[in-house]
């Protein structure tokens, strides 16, 4: 199979995904009408349409026990893209859920989002999501619920319930730094965390066919995956950052150079 066709017919149309999709979508747009509501909506709309590319694309094929590349863009997707984008469409003024409002939620976000990136390399769970229809879609629902919860410290709609800016900076400098240690371990050592795709079951010959043509061993393709782990995810979490100390820059009543003496 040509890499032309492949792209062209691996789609998978998932129909219980892609009813529930649509139906969130029609609900949202429902609930956020009004001034402003029509740019939420597409927020919104781009957060469902980039959980259905995650799965139902091409790409789902290749991250189905294929290339080990593919199936980190896949949990890129899923646990930072689409939450991050679902928590901006939302309206300044909705409040947040009571038992999201302690801070010491915030300790929990962060162990939800880093832990379910790391408990999903586990060998064995990661050979299963790979292979195990089941568990797959436990896997990604996990990421997306989880990928909420880590942001929702951050992009919660009112200021009043987000953590302070410094103490989101480190919030995400730790997350960074998990990221990184992970992508490390998975680019600069021998470790395979998905043995599944050393030995992938290709009946189409496309992976075959990748290899040869671009040269993409199973080791460059566990390099590949583990540099898209560490670059960019600590990439968008750096940019978030940014977003924290314009935040703090905001909220900050003196302005710069007032109060010397």
């Amino acid at each position: 199979m040509s890499l032309g066709t492949f792209l062209t017919t691996a789609w998978s149309w998932n129909l219980p995904l892609a009813l529930g999709l649509s139906l969130t979508l029609i609900a949202f747009a429902a609930w956020a009408r009004g001034p402003g509501g029509g740019g939420r909506i597409g927020i919104f709309g781009s957060a469902l349409l980039v959980i259905f590319l995650a799965l139902c694309s091409p790409l789902a094929a290749l991250a189905n026990g294929l290339l080990f590349s593919a199936h980190m863009v896949q949990h890129l997707l899923l646990l930072v893209i689409a939450p991050a984008l679902g928590l901006v469409s939302l309206p300044p003024t909705l409040p947040a859920p009571v038992w999201l409002r302690p801070k010491f939620w915030a300790a929990a976000g962060w162990a939800g989002g880093v832990g379910a990136m790391w408990l999903w390399h586990v060998p064995a769970l990661c050979d299963a999501a790979a292979s195990i229809g089941p568990v797959h879609a436990a896997q990604s629902a996990s990421l997306v619920s989880m990928g909420l919860l880590f942001w929702w410290p951050i992009l919660a709609p009112r200021a009043s319930d987000r953590i302070t800016p410094w103490t989101g900076v480190g919030y995400l400098f730790a997350a960074c730094l998990a990221c990184t240690a992970l992508g490390i371990v998975i680019t600069l050592t021998p470790l395979e965390l998905c043995p599944v795709f050393q030995a992938p079951v290709d009946p189409s010959g496309l992976l075959l066919a990748i290899r040869h043509d671009w040269g993409l061993s199973a080791e460059r393709d566990r390099q590949l995956g583990g540099l898209l782990m560490w670059v960019p995810m600590c990439a968008l979490y750096v940019g978030a950052i940014f977003l924290e100390i314009a935040r703090w820059y905001a909220e900050d009543p003196l302005p710069r150079g007032e109060g010397a003496v």
